[in-house]
């Protein structure tokens, strides 16, 4: 069987991977992916330790947490969608649409 400090050491790798992405890019589409990997990297934690204790809910957690994703995904390009035929761009330094 695998250590269990693989699969952390995985999920940590790829919410730094995540986090840094979100910080430093400046398309939104690339930004949403990010975040993506970032919601990966927590499912990884969330098996990973339901397999180790043998306990299901952390399974069922992963699966609710896809399903968010997928809306967030989802609400995220139809306001990029929005965005770009209003201003012509989706790069977060030129929106201030949003703002006050």
């Amino acid at each position: 069987m695998i250590p269990q400090e693989y699969f952390l050491v995985l999920a940590a790798i790829l919410f730094a991977i995540g986090a840094f992405g979100v910080l430093t890019r400046k398309n939104a589409i690339v930004v949403l992916m990010c975040v993506e990997i970032m919601l990966n990297a927590a499912n990884i934690n969330f098996v990973t330790f339901a397999v180790y204790n043998h306990d299901v809910s952390g399974q069922v957690f992963a699966l609710f947490s896809i399903a968010i994703a997928a809306a967030e995904v989802a609400v995220g390009l139809a306001i990029l969608l929005n965005l770009q035929k209003q201003q012509d761009t989706i790069e977060l330094t030129d929106l201030n649409l949003l703002r006050w």
